[in-house]
């Protein structure tokens, strides 16, 4: 069973058409969240206005720099929050589901509600280009290990080791990357490094039934521990054979880079983000409309059904955490040759359990892991943006931004999901 399976007593009671039905714990998160910014923002906003900008240096079309006035814009954003909270809770009241754009549009809202406050009566510009990439390169990783989630507990093993996918694959990339030179073959290597650490994973769950939480969590410990013994015994002996600094080049999409607004964001990227959208999208699509994610599936629902009709349970558990381990393997290449940074010990700072929210929170799917990797990637950057601005905010605060704003969401969010029924359950046939 997930970490996240709610309480079956507490569970929402399905409808008729089998469906969950809407619980208040979303509608309750809202209000709580909207009254918070409601007593800390707009009574407290400065006067002045608050400046923005929409280009880069180097796009093609500029857009000037505009100014708002911000007392006003503050109070128009967090009022839109509470109607949304509102609506959320008339709706739950009636039995209808919220859709997937109020808490977009609810998360905006207050994203540049706390954006026009922080910079109100400052001199300087906020650019909202330049955080809006900062916060996709820094969810890139997290995305990388909330699909490799999906793809391990969909089919019913429970990757609590996507930690040390990560971790791995960052260490292994560093170092083919340095000995060979390429960043791209350390590109290449990373994700073997994850897949070797999902098999053993598959190898003590599928094989002996050892719990997977507890192997998950044994791997874990096993990677931080090996990396950092070959870290401090053979890289930092001769960093410049080992440990050398590889990075991966920006390339720009022709045409599309010179967009404005969207080109520098999306378009203006390196390749392993160019391979991520490429992941998610085959993700989505096959998980949900081919055969082979039928089959994922249903082993991870029902796999003495699945059984039945002919499918291999515990071989399609076995190849597909292994695929799921290779994606979280290629995500911690982010954290070096991606980066252009040299390996350090435990450089992953618990990004692999974050992402394990990401994947909680984004109910088991890809576009909804993507969605919450991002609202975590923009309290990651948080730091960043506040510093530039020369915000007040005490550091260790922003240092903890992170992992608050993760408690938070898996604490109001998480439990309207139902995670997959055979997660975490052996199956002897």
């Amino acid at each position: 069973m997930s970490l996240a399976t709610p309480v079956t007593e507490n569970a929402p009671a399905p409808d008729d058409a089998g469906r969950l039905r809407p619980t208040w714990r979303g509608p309750i998160a809202y209000a709580v969240i909207a009254l918070v910014a409601l007593l800390a923002m707009p009574l407290r906003t400065p006067d002045g206005s608050t400046r923005f900008r929409l280009s880069t240096e180097t796009d093609f079309a500029q857009i000037p720099t505009f100014e708002v006035p911000a007392a006003p814009t503050v109070w128009v954003l967090v009022l839109l929050a509470v109607a949304l909270a509102a609506l959320a809770a008339w709706w739950t009241r009636q039995g209808r589901r919220t859709g997937l754009w109020l808490p977009v549009v609810f998360g905006v809202a207050l994203l540049l509600a706390f954006l026009t406050f922080v910079g109100a009566g400052r001199s300087a510009v906020i650019p909202l280009t330049s955080v809006a990439t900062g916060t996709l390169f820094l969810a890139t990783p997290l995305i990388f290990g909330a699909l490799s989630g999906v793809v391990c507990e969909r089919v019913g093993i429970v990757n609590i080791a996507i930690e040390g996918q990560l971790l791995a694959g960052a260490f292994i990339a560093a170092v083919v990357g340095s000995l060979t030179a390429s960043a791209y073959m350390g590109l290449v290597a990373a994700p073997v490094a994850g897949a070797l650490v999902g098999m053993l994973l598959v190898f003590f769950a599928v094989r002996y039934h050892v719990n997977q939480i507890i192997v998950g969590v044994v791997l874990n410990v096993l990677v931080v521990g090996l990396t950092s013994f070959l870290f401090s015994t053979v890289l930092a002996e001769d960093p410049g054979t080992w440990n050398q600094r590889q990075a991966l080049p920006v390339l720009p999409i022709p045409v599309l880079s010179q967009i404005p607004v969207i080109g520098p964001i999306l378009f203006r990227q390196t390749l392993l983000v160019y391979l991520m959208y490429v992941i998610v999208v085959a993700l989505q699509v096959y998980l949900f409309r081919s055969r082979w994610g039928l089959r994922l599936r249903a082993v991870g629902e029902h796999p003495k059904a699945a059984d039945t009709v002919g499918i291999d349970v515990n071989r399609t558990r076995v190849r597909n955490t292994i695929l799921g381990s290779a994606i979280a393997g290629l995500g911690g290449a982010f954290f070096t040759v991606a980066s252009g940074l040299a390996f350090g010990k435990e450089m992953t700072g618990g990004r692999g359990f974050i992402a394990l929210a990401a994947m909680i929170l984004g109910r088991w799917s890809p576009k909804g892991a993507v969605a919450a990797a991002l609202l975590f990637g923009f309290a990651d950057n948080l730091r960043t943006v506040l510093g530039t601005i020369g915000s007040s905010v005490p550091p260790q605060l922003l240092l903890m931004t992170p992992y608050i704003v993760t408690i938070l969401a898996v604490a109001g969010f998480a439990g309207r999901v139902r995670a997959p029924a055979a997660e975490g359950i052996p199956y002897v046939k």
